[in-house]
């Protein structure tokens, strides 16, 4: 009976937090096509994403109000083209059928954090099971305003009834290619281009090409996981009417593997040399997101070890494994996901470590960290097959 009881609460909670987002999707004119949980998540999500384009879009626009007529260039080196007349609208919206599918590692497991909303992108290492995470959402197309900036193909294509077919001129990826920073790639639309379609790509030196999970907006903030591959981005144009132009697609830095800036590869260098470095940082041990406790996460050669630093407790201290997987978010954000060789799930926070004390350097901190810990741990790998061969 008290089971029963406690279902029923929890149905009536779930008809009024239904029906209150379906009242909120209503007042924006989205009604969704069915009344199903994950549809409903999925209209919000976008409505949220058009939203904060909107705002990303105007700040876009009162920046470059001295220009009238120009479309916005993130780079005022090079020359800006005159607007082109497409839709003034900006619209986020899902479009799977039409976006071309990328093989997936056998070993990746993408997912979203249930943490403050970061997605997280897994390390290919070995598979999980993780209750921290659930799938993202695939790629989705992005409907371009006046102020945005797209990619083409250099050769122009018509449709079967002789009509030129969508298409992005002038492509380019801007933004320094190390981890930490923002790459956005650009370009103008020509023959009616409303809708582009983006995935951001690793490729790798077998010539495999996997498609880096949630990353399907034109900006993409480089880390560590790109580290020793080449990355690019693809956009698929449409217009208001469906036609898809053909696929574009563009490689960060000058099509040559991603590094780090000298300074953090020194840093690496410095830790790896040494044969131990030890890090600040914040791990979630609880459910809580309040739950954040400071600790120190001790690397060396053979394994590692993480301390909380108030009680002077060892949470963990094993060698490392193939098991061993690092995960980072997709987005600039400070946390990474650490999960065992047995399976344990440890979100770390580095959110209000580094002095003097800014994001930018957060952020390059969770960078340091992973990339110290992988290599050490590819070290590892090595010497003990090597032993037994």
């Amino acid at each position: 009976m008290r089971l029963a009881n406690e279902l029923k609460g929890e149905e009536e909670e779930l008809y009024l937090f239904t029906s209150s987002l379906l009242g909120m999707l209503a007042e924006y004119d989205v009604r969704p096509p069915q009344i199903y949980p994950s549809t409903i998540t999925t209209v919000t999500k976008r409505l949220y994403q058009q939203m904060q384009w909107k705002i990303r879009s105007l700040n876009d626009s009162l920046g470059d109000i001295s220009q009238p007529g120009n479309i916005y260039n993130p780079n005022p080196q090079q020359a800006t083209p005159l607007r082109n007349d497409t839709s003034s609208s900006y619209n986020m919206d899902a479009n799977r059928n039409n976006f071309p599918q990328y093989a997936q590692d056998p070993n990746d497991r993408h997912a979203e954090q249930i943490y403050n909303g970061s997605t997280f992108n897994q390390d290919m290492v070995a598979p999980t099971h993780s209750n921290y995470f659930e799938e993202n959402p695939g790629p989705r197309e992005a409907r371009l305003d006046d102020d945005s900036q797209f990619y083409r193909n250099d050769t122009q294509e018509y449709s079967a009834d002789g009509d030129p077919l969508p298409g992005i001129e002038g492509f380019q990826i801007v933004g320094d290619p190390r981890p930490g920073s923002t790459l956005r790639a650009c370009g103008f639309p020509t023959n009616g281009t409303t809708l582009c379609n983006f995935q951001w790509v690793r490729c790798h030196e077998d010539g495999t090409r996997y498609s880096i999970e949630g990353a399907t907006m034109y900006d993409y903030v480089v880390t560590a996981d790109d580290v020793g591959t080449l990355l690019a981005v693809d956009c698929t144009p449409m217009d208001d009417s469906g036609r898809q132009g053909d696929l574009v697609r563009e490689f960060a830095n000058n099509e040559n593997k991603i590094t780090c800036d000298q300074e953090m590869q020194n840093d690496i260098n410095i830790c790896i040399s040494r044969g131990r470095a030890d890090f600040d940082v914040y791990v979630l041990q609880g459910y809580s997101p309040e739950e954040w406790e400071h600790a120190t996460l001790v690397l060396r050669r053979t394994g590692y070890q993480i301390n909380i630093s108030h009680k002077d407790e060892v949470v963990i201290d094993e060698k490392y494994s193939p098991n061993l997987q690092t995960k980072i978010p997709n987005g600039r954000t400070t946390q990474f996901v650490l999960v065992s060789s047995g399976g344990v799930n440890l979100p770390f926070n580095t959110q209000g470590i580094t002095e003097p004390n800014n994001e930018d350097n957060d952020v390059r901190l969770r960078d340091l960290i992973v990339l110290v810990m992988r290599t050490f741990q590819n070290k590892a790998l090595d010497a003990k097959r090597k032993g037994k061969a």
